[in-house]
């Protein structure tokens, strides 16, 4: 991690999850071979296959070892099928949809929006998980979106009399320090990963010009979350201090579309697809992005 920077705290819901994601593969396997070993050894040691009662302890061996060697794939097929259980949701729920996208073997993440916060949360937290549990996961290809705050800007901005905005350079300037220290953080860790030669991940930033109006992100190519953002929202940085507009990202609702829905979701998830691939294109690598210009 960053010198200075702490890692994100979460719920203790979240903690509970990521502790069944990265020990209950290792339950299964373990289960599905002793199984396995037990009815091997029944089939040949006269005294165990007594003490079981059974006949069939060959074939029920080799199923379980079928199981054990299929497990991964199964585990990524049910993942890939499984459709949302509502068309909208929090942006608090992101990490649910991140820990979906990391059972296959291929993770593609794409997001648009404000500072990226919440997802840069989940994504932290999961990415810290493949160190002792890659699962199936073998490449994970994180894109990052964010507004351009070298230029000048309504929102975020400063609350002016009659609430008009007034653009604050030194507002922008925290904007994208934050962007910056999440880019460190997750290069870093993509870095380190790579390096274990278990997993290759990388992380990149772009900057596109405007206010950040639409938050949008994209999972496996599979699954789209798509909302607005509250332009009217305002934050103070001190009790008796100016106001600022100020995006509340995680306070976000966004819509759901799958591929595996109906035919107008499957045609709206390739259309959002194709959108952010086109603005990713055209988008410009920050300054201060951890990887060499383009």
């Amino acid at each position: 991690m960053a010198a200075g920077t702490r890692a994100p705290d979460e719920g203790g819901v979240g903690r509970l999850r990521r502790l069944q994601e990265r020990y209950e593969p290792l339950i299964t396997r373990v289960l599905l071979l002793g199984i396995f070993t037990t009815g091997l050894i029944a089939q040949f040691v006269k005294p165990v296959g007594d003490a079981l009662e059974g006949k069939a302890y060959l074939g029920g061996a080799l199923l379980s070892l079928v199981g054990y060697v299929l497990y991964d794939q199964v585990r990524e097929l049910s993942a890939a099928v499984r459709l949302p259980a509502r068309a909208l949701v929090n942006s608090s729920e992101l990490g649910t949809f991140v820990s979906e996208a990391f059972q296959a073997r291929k993770v593609e993440i794409s997001f648009l929006g404000y500072t990226g916060e919440t997802l840069y949360n989940a994504l932290y937290h999961r990415l810290e998980d493949l160190f002792d549990n890659p699962g199936p996961t073998r490449r994970v290809s994180i894109r990052m979106l964010v507004p351009d705050f070298g230029l000048p800007m309504t929102v975020p901005s400063r609350v002016g009399a009659g609430d008009t905005p007034e653009d604050d350079a030194d507002f922008r300037k925290r904007m994208e320090e934050r962007c910056r220290e999440y880019d460190g953080i997750l290069s870093e860790l993509s870095e380190r990963l790579t390096a274990t030669g278990r997993v290759f991940v990388e992380c990149e930033y772009r900057l596109y010009p405007g206010i950040p109006r639409d938050k949008i992100c994209i999972f496996n190519r599979q699954r789209v979350l798509h909302g607005l953002y509250d332009l009217s929202a305002r934050m103070r940085l001190q009790h008796r201090g100016p106001e600022f507009y100020d995006p509340k990202g995680f306070k976000t609702d966004l819509n759901v579309w799958s591929r595996e829905g109906t035919a107008a979701a499957e045609v709206a998830v390739s259309t959002w697809n194709k959108h952010f691939d086109d603005l990713w294109a055209l988008a410009k690598v920050p300054p201060w992005s951890r990887r060499p210009p383009r």
